[in-house]
């Protein structure tokens, strides 16, 4: 089983992690959101907390109840142009993501009308506007960087989902292929999620330790920004994210020129 490395994961796993009597129920490894997708992908993994655009790329399922959304600012997604958004005709996206990467597409398009030219990049931000008009920065990368200071253009692309929707923007869920959708399952990462949640402190004094962020960052990040229990409301913002997400698919699709490569 797979686990997204960033800090927005920490909760759902702890109790998988750290609670006695869910310790030994998965084998669990961690990697890039990105890299979870690509496994579940290769079979390697037959469960994993997946980019909710790889979920339905790859017509999986999803353990309905704990994810990975927020209801307004998310702070770790971070659009950032060298440019005003409406002249970004080059966008590097952090390697590690999926599904926000898509988003960011969706709201260039939506909000600004434009379509850029989209390629992959390690989280580096000044090595990416180096070679694009805009860099998007996700998870731990987006942290580290404070929009007040930087002399670019930021959107929060959470805040500016929820502001063009009025609806949450669920980034990732459990999910698998249909016949691993099945209880215990679901119970389980309900319950890890729900410990995690109940022993905050301790997520904030470890993870703060580990990833080197001050407590405050991590528990202002852990309880204002994201969700990690999901309701109906959750997945209506989810479903109408992925038609705005495979619109954009499927017309990259149509303007595909030889070799494959985008025009």
């Amino acid at each position: 089983m797979c686990a997204v490395s960033y800090l927005n994961t920490v909760p759902l796993v702890w109790g998988l992690l750290h609670d006695p009597a869910l310790q030994e129920t998965f084998d669990l490894r961690f990697a890039l959101p990105s890299e979870c997708a690509d496994q579940l992908a290769r079979g390697e993994a037959d469960i994993g907390i997946v980019p909710v655009i790889e979920m339905a790329r790859q017509g999986l399922d999803y353990f309905p109840g704990t994810g990975i959304a927020c209801h307004g600012p998310v702070r770790s997604i971070l659009l950032i142009s060298k440019v005003p958004f409406r002249d970004v005709r080059t966008l590097a996206t952090d390697s590690g993501s999926r599904t926000s990467a898509m988003l960011s597409q969706v709201i260039l398009a939506e909000r600004f009308g434009v379509r850029p030219k989209v390629f992959s990049h390690p989280a580096k931000l000044e090595e990416m506007l180096a070679k694009a008009d805009a860099a998007l920065l996700i998870g731990d990368a987006a942290l580290r960087a404070d929009p007040a200071t930087l002399p670019y253009e930021t959107l929060d692309l959470g805040a500016e989902w929820v502001a063009m929707t009025g609806l949450p923007m669920v980034f990732a869920v459990w999910a698998g292929r249909k016949e691993t959708i099945h209880e215990p399952y679901g119970s389980a990462f309900l319950e890890s999620c729900r410990y995690g949640l109940a022993h905050m402190d301790d997520m904030v004094r470890a993870e703060s330790a580990t990833r080197h962020f001050s407590e405050d960052v991590v528990r202002r990040y852990l309880t204002h920004h994201i969700v990690f229990e999901l309701g109906e409301r959750d997945y209506e913002g989810m479903r109408l994210y992925i038609q705005h997400a495979l619109a954009i698919d499927r017309d990259r699709d149509r303007v595909m020129i030889p070799g494959g490569i985008p025009a």
